[in-house]
Formats: C-alpha cells, structure tokens, sequence
C-alpha cells in the first residue's frame, strides 16, 4: 500500500462516506473495524467472565475502568512519542504489544488459572498497548486526508468502531455463552494481525524534519503549554471530562442492567451493546448532515440531553426490546458527543503538536470514564443500579448547562499551516543550538489614541508568545518616552527561539500585522536579540567557526 497524498483530491461537499476514497484511510479503517470487533468480543468475555468470577457490580465496572485508565495515564507519553517518531511504528509496536498481551489472556483463561484481579491486570495491560496507539492512530489521520474531510474521517473512525460495536457484542455474548470467555480472548489476538499487515505494507510520506526532534521531556512540557494556552482546546478538555464521567454509567454498568434488571444472560449482554453500537452507526452517518446546519455546541448539547434521557429511562425499564431502543438513542448521542469533542481538537491544534492535544483530550475524557466507571459501579453496590443510572443522567443534564459558561468554538475556519515568514537572521556574535537564553526586544511607538487598542492586541500576543514556549513575557513603557513601547520576552537557547518563531501559523498572522499597522514611523519596529551572560563566568574554551554557525531552518514563520 502506498501513501496517499491528501491533497489529490477533493470534495465539493464533503459527505458521512467521502474519506473513504483516500486508499490510505479505506484500507487502515478496515483493518481498525475488524480489530475493533475482536476487542469487543474480548470485552464481552472480560465483563461476564469477571460477573461469574466476583458477581460484584463494582468489580464488573473496574473491567471497564481498568481499560480506560490507562489512556488517562499514558496518553501524554504517548502523544509526545506520535508527535516525535514515526507514527507508523508506534502504532505497529503497540499493536504487536496488544497482541502479546491477548495471547497471554486466553493462555490463563484456557489453562483455569484466571482470577479477578490478574483479568483486570491483563485488561489493563492491554489497555496500556490502546493507549499507545490511540494518538498516533488519529493524528495520522489528517496525513491520510484533506482538511476538509477530517470531520467525516474523525466520525468515521467512531462509526467504524460502534459498525464493529454493533454486531461484536452480540457476536461476543454468543461465543461466550457457547465456547467460554477464553475463545473469545483469542479471537481477540486473532485480530490484531490484520492491521498490522496494513500497518507494515504502509509506506507514508517522509516529512523532512527542519529542526532537531524535541526530547521527550520538553515535547510533552510544550504540548501541556499550547494546550493550556489554547481556550478552544481548554473548553473541549473540560466538556468531554463532564461528559465522560456521567456517560460512563451506561456502559461500566451494562452486564449487571443485563443481569439485574432484564434477568437474561451474555447474550442479552451482547444485545444490549449491539443496540447501542447500532445507534452509534446512526449518529455517525448523520454527523456530517448535522455539521453543515448545526454549530459544534449545538451537536453536543443536543447529544449530551438524549443521552442522558436513555440513562435515566433505561433504569427504569425491565423490557429488553425497550432498553435496546433506548441504548439506541445513547449509541447515537456518544458517537455524536465524543467525534465532535475530536474533531474541535484537531481543528484548533497545528500539526506539530496535534497528537499531543488529542492526547491530554483522551485523558481528560476517558480519565472521566474510568473514574465515572469506579463511581458509578460504587453507586450501583450501595444503591441499586437503576438509582445510579438515574443520577448519571440527571448530572449529564445538568452538564448541558456548559454551553452558556464553556460555549464549544467553531474550528474550521482557522487555518493552522505555518506562517513561514521569518528565517533565522545572521549574527554578529558566533552563536549554536545551545547558546542562550536568549533575550528579545521589540520596540514599538505608539500613538496616545492608540494606546488601548495596542494593548488589547498585545494581551493577544502574550498567550501566543507563551503558548509557543516564550518564558518571562513583558511589556514595557518607556518613561522619559511616552510613544516608546517594549515587547520582551525569553528562550532558553537559540534552537528554542528559531523553534518558537516556526510555530506561529497563518491564524495568528493578523496580531503581527495589527501591531505593525499601529506602530507609528515608516520603519517597522526594531527588534533586538541578546543573549544573557554572567560577568562571573569566563568562558573556558574559544568557540571555533563550526559551533559558532548559526542555525537556520531555511525556511519561514512568524
């Protein structure tokens, strides 16, 4: 299989099934759909096996709280790693590790040597190989397509899975209940071979790296700062968190709604997730409708007040037909919920952070899941299940009341390629990657009148500054010059100021251009570099013309 260039083709209007005309995004969707449906298989095996194991409601919800977790703790690793090596061989060695994993699952449930708590290891384990997977996976998907597209491959992607969600299941409560839990584990293992043929036969487009890779360390501190200094990413971290706290409810207690309230077995376990992946194929066929006529707060909103209605009414209903409709309307208004959430990451974060933010997203949102998994399975032991179905909905309700504080922004104007106007200027004094801090002034002159309106586009340009790794940002006013303006701010060394000067993207060029405008004279405003010294220190070696290079990434940004 060979790399597809997303810009080949386009779509006038986008629709639910457009992506899937890119080779690339068709072949890997179909291998993560199959893969998808042995892991739901193994879930339903993992569940019921756990209910026969420990018959506790809350050691059932700690099956899905034990696969969750991990994508809250690791995914920040993980998404310094997509956004540093080679994605394709993160996701190749995290399928492989899953595989590994599954293996050993079905080796102790066939050998009876199964307990509790090595399922919920096990399941964690595995979990730890999705989490892995997960950023590097969705990140890889704007390479995969145009930007125009990335909505509809985003909800494809959830739709794949709840394709798989609607049949596994039910797939997986038949195989249970006819071969045991331990068949099931290795139908699991069976599955994640198909991807990772995919995985290895995909050769994607090298992108030529301009600067050295970040560390480990200072990648994921610098996606932790964008992230923070980005509002839109803030709101959305916030959202999915609420959401998944009190959605998890539906889906951590399902095998005992099953058990407890409609007195069936794994195959009404089975159904019941099937009638809820059937309503998230819906979901997902209608999102791209949706998102034409309807603003992103208005998706979530809308999806968030049915889902938390089937909550509620599905703790109340004793028939199977009627809760499997119910789940239906969840099915939908999850796919709907947590697409949207994914998509107004992706569209507010550039490229060379972006698996980063979609990272810290997942933590937030399954870090909800998995601790809402743990509370509402606590709920459900000391209450009743129908009691904690019931007050998850109703805070889920109440969570829609976010759109008038945390309003969800629309993304997909922004244009988040990089500025490439600036290029590492020449140096009198010898400098290298390390050489620093270094120390930056920009002199403005500022008209009286102008005054307030410079100061509101310079609030603007300090979250930029910092968002994009600028330390100790100031503004400074001249007093025996009142038209005498100072922007100053820092870098640790000279890499880390050609690196903070290519992040700026065609988005933010209009804060630049509104402070030139402002600045008055016919020359622009001067800019000074400096770099810190100590009089205490001496340097100890004489910097030879190689070290002393300057570096320049050749190209330009702001």
């Amino acid at each position: 299989m060979s790399a597809q260039d997303p810009t080949a083709a386009t779509s006038p209007a986008p629709s639910a099934l457009s992506p899937l005309r890119f080779p690339v995004f068709r072949n890997v969707w179909l291998a993560s759909m199959a893969s998808n449906l042995g892991g739901l298989i193994q879930s339903v095996g993992a569940a019921w096996l756990m209910l026969s194991l420990a018959g506790s409601p809350d050691m059932v919800a700690l099956v899905q709280a034990s696969v969750n977790l991990p994508i809250m703790l690791l995914s920040l690793l993980a998404g310094a790693m997509a956004d540093s090596l080679d994605r394709r061989k993160l996701m190749l060695a995290a399928q492989g590790f899953m595989l590994i994993m599954s293996v050993l699952l079905a080796v102790f449930a066939f050998g009876g040597w199964i307990s509790p708590w090595l399922l919920l290891t096990c399941t964690f384990l595995i979990g730890c190989g999705g989490a892995f997977n997960a950023p590097a996976w969705q990140a890889s998907v704007g390479d995969m397509v145009p930007r125009p597209e990335l909505p509809g491959a985003v909800a494809l992607n959830g739709m794949g899975f709840n394709l798989a969600r609607s049949v596994g299941p039910a797939l997986g409560g038949a195989i249970v209940a006819a071969a045991g839990a331990a068949t099931a584990f290795t139908i699991n293992a069976l599955s994640f071979v198909g991807l990772m043929v995919v995985l290895a036969r995909w050769r994607p487009s090298t992108v030529v790296r301009l600067l050295p890779r970040e560390t480990l360390g200072t990648a994921i501190v610098a996606g932790i700062r964008y992230v923070s200094m980005s509002p839109a990413i803030r709101v959305v971290l916030v959202r999915g968190a609420a959401f998944g706290l009190a959605a998890s409810a539906v889906l951590a207690l399902m095998p005992v709604v099953a058990k407890d309230l409609l007195g069936g077995g794994a195959l009404t376990y089975g159904l019941l997730l099937g009638g809820f992946g059937v309503g998230a194929v819906a979901g997902g066929m209608v999102a791209a409708t949706l998102r034409r006529s309807w603003t992103t707060e208005r998706i979530v909103s809308t999806a968030s007040a049915a889902f938390a209605i089937a909550a509620i009414m599905a703790g109340a209903s004793t028939m199977l037909w009627l809760t499997m409709v119910l789940l239906l309307v969840a099915g939908a208004g999850w796919v709907l919920a947590l697409s949207t959430f994914n998509v107004s990451v992706q569209l507010a974060a550039p490229r060379w952070v972006v698996a980063r933010a979609l990272s810290l997203y997942q933590m937030a949102a399954f870090g909800g899941l998995a601790a809402g998994s743990w509370l509402w399975g606590e709920v459900a032991t000391q209450a009743d299940v129908s009691v904690a179905l019931w007050i998850a909905g109703a805070l889920l309700l109440a969570a829609t009341g976010f759109a008038r504080v945390l309003p969800l922004e629309q993304s997909e104007a922004r244009d988040l390629d990089p500025l490439r106007q600036w290029d590492a200027p020449p140096t009198a004094v010898p400098v290298d990657s390390r050489t620093g801090p270094v120390v930056v002034s920009i002199e403005y002159r500022i008209r009286a009148e102008d005054i307030l309106e410079f100061l509101a586009a310079m609030a603007e340009r300090r979250r930029i500054r910092r968002r994009d790794g600028a330390r100790h940002w100031t503004l400074l006013r001249d007093l025996a010059d009142a038209e005498l303006w100072i922007e100053r701010y820092e870098t640790p060394t000279w890499l880390d100021y050609i690196r903070h000067n290519n992040r700026i993207t065609k988005d933010d060029a209009e804060i630049p251009e509104r402070l030139r405008a402002l600045h008055r004279g016919t020359e622009r405003p001067t800019v000074r570099r400096m770099i810190e010294r100590q009089t205490s220190a001496l340097p100890t070696q004489r910097i030879t013309p190689e070290l002393a290079e300057p570096i320049t990434d050749g190209t330009s940004s702001s």
